[in-house]
């Protein structure tokens, strides 16, 4: 028996998936994900492998989570949706449009380009093995450990939605950090460069992200040659978080176009 990912599911209708970004899960979806669910989608918030509730790993590659996301439409019996990532969750998207184009009806990606990046996470990974969980540490020790290598208090906020009590005493991260640090290269892969998908597609970039460049705009059509680029004011790389109206708002103007 294939390990399934896990879902949050809201509403009904026409089937939508939303695929969070690195480190995250569907929980920080949960308040787009209902809004959606009143247009009449059936939204479908997944947790990547090893992400939030999903199954822990050692293959952790963009072809696996394609692999995933299949897997969970063929058992949920979904013959086609629409489908919207951030970061890693939007190159998972890219592929999986790009891989099978007749399983995506729209495709939305989120402050991410289809070219390499080079990893970037370092500290964030650095700060998270500095944690010594057996030590049972508080909530908030867990913080002052982070903060000495990730100083913003709202990315240190988004990693601590992962804490959680094993058991009373207890803390851990949901997430699977071994199969993270020693995937680093993974998460910044390119899109095969031969691949393409001609269905409509959206791209939506953070004014105050440098995560999609106007160098990747060529780049961006030489693989979805149907695509549009709309740029979310007053937010950065979390623009569903930093911009949730704006966000919504050019998401549901797409998907009625």
């Amino acid at each position: 028996m294939k390990e399934m990912v896990y879902s949050k599911v809201e509403g009904s209708g026409e089937a939508f998936l939303i695929l969070h970004g690195f480190l995250g899960m569907s929980d920080n979806w949960k308040s787009l994900g209902i809004k959606f669910a009143e247009e009449g989608f059936e939204v479908h918030m997944l947790d990547m492998r090893n992400h939030g509730r999903s199954f822990h790993s050692d293959a952790f590659t963009y072809t696996d989570m394609v692999q995933d996301v299949k897997d969970y439409m063929d058992a949920n019996q979904l013959e086609e949706a629409v489908v919207l990532g951030h970061s890693m969750g939007g190159k998972v998207a890219m592929q999986f449009a790009v891989s099978y184009p007749e399983r995506v009806s729209k495709l939305i990606v989120a402050d991410i380009s289809p070219r390499q990046y080079a990893p970037h996470h370092q500290e964030i990974l650095a700060g998270l093995s500095a944690i010594d969980f057996s030590l049972k540490p508080s909530r908030a020790e867990v913080d002052e450990v982070l903060s000495a290598y990730v100083p913003d208090s709202g990315t240190r906020q988004f990693l601590m939605k992962s804490l959680y009590w094993v058991e009373p005493g207890q803390l851990g991260f949901r997430f699977n950090l071994k199969a993270f640090v020693d995937s680093q290269e993974v998460i910044g892969e390119a899109l095969p460069a031969e691949m393409s998908f001609e269905g409509q597609t959206l791209f939506l970039k953070g004014a105050n992200s440098n995560y999609i460049q106007s160098k990747d705009e060529e780049l961006i059509l030489k693989h979805f040659p149907n695509s549009s680029l709309v740029e979310i004011a007053n937010a950065g790389h979390w623009l569903h978080a930093e911009n949730p109206k704006d966000f919504f708002s050019e998401v549901v103007r797409f998907l009625a176009l």
